[in-house]
């Protein structure tokens, strides 16, 4: 009865019936493994948003990285901005999703360390080679806060961290790699740069530029703005679930197909031919 299932049409379902079981199982995991660091991303969040503001070096170090759950703290650190090692990070978007520049500038602490500073954003100029006009940082001696960051991956943004840029332009925040760059380009202090950076909070720029970079409020641009995660990882787990009790159901269809049109043929058979 049940031959019909080694024909070609029917091999080829079945093939690709018991490949998509799997895979609809996996896709189940990884949005629930989204909506699971998403989760925990959120505590994290809410957690440095709630803590009193702690100095810089407390979290980080020389050659050192930021913890995952000191993301977001808010830091303090007093000394001066360095704006002549300042750079520019491209592919950066605004509050209204315009494209321009991240401003990164060195700021030198008094003990001689250096914490990498992202000021803001600037809309980018008509030319992607020459280096942007930045309004000057605060000047002289000062305390600043900011929002402590981990140093920027191609994993986690999305940016490639393509090279052979123009001067003084970069990709990623890495403390790493612009610490080499610093040094390269002459600058002394940058033999003891801080790991990660901080998202300038305090003091504001007098002329509103660079734009602060906005808080986080327990969403990220990689996961997005609504908890669909673990309603998606049901439906695909019901999906898996259904693959098999559609294919019996095709399957009992096409059996009772081929019954009835059999039945069909052995009555017309067996009735006697009009004379």
């Amino acid at each position: 009865m049940y031959r019909f299932l080694l024909t070609r049409q029917w091999v080829i379902l079945t093939i690709i019936a018991i490949a998509l079981i799997p895979t609809m199982i996996w896709l189940g995991f990884w949005q629930l493994h989204r909506h699971d660091h998403r989760q925990a991303l959120n505590k994290v969040i809410a957690a440095s948003q709630a803590a009193k503001p702690v100095p810089v070096e407390t979290l980080t170090s020389v050659g050192g990285s930021v913890a995952h759950d000191d993301i977001y703290r808010t830091v303090t650190a007093k000394g001066h901005f360095d704006a002549a090692h300042e750079l520019v990070v491209r592919r950066r978007t605004s509050a209204d999703d315009k494209v321009g520049y991240h401003v990164l500038t060195p700021f030198v602490l008094d003990d001689g360390k250096v914490l990498l500073v992202n000021r803001g954003w600037i809309p980018s100029p008509d030319s992607q080679t020459a280096f942007p006009q930045i309004p000057a940082p605060a000047q002289g001696e000062l305390t600043i806060t900011g929002r402590l960051m981990q140093n920027q991956t191609t994993a986690a943004s999305g940016i490639k961290n393509v090279k052979g840029l123009p001067d003084r332009q970069i990709m990623l925040i890495d403390s790493e790699q612009v610490g080499t760059l610093l040094r390269d380009s002459g600058d002394a202090s940058a033999k003891a740069v801080l790991g990660g950076y901080a998202d300038l909070l305090t003091p504001a720029p007098k002329s509103g530029s660079p734009e602060l970079i906005p808080a986080p409020q327990g969403d990220t641009s990689w996961i997005g703005n609504a908890d669909v995660n673990l309603p998606y990882a049901v439906q695909w787990w019901l999906f898996a679930a259904c693959i098999p009790v559609g294919w019996l159901i095709l399957a009992r269809r096409e059996l009772r197909d081929r019954t009835g049109t059999a039945k069909e043929a052995v009555r017309e058979e067996s009735e006697p031919a009009a004379v």
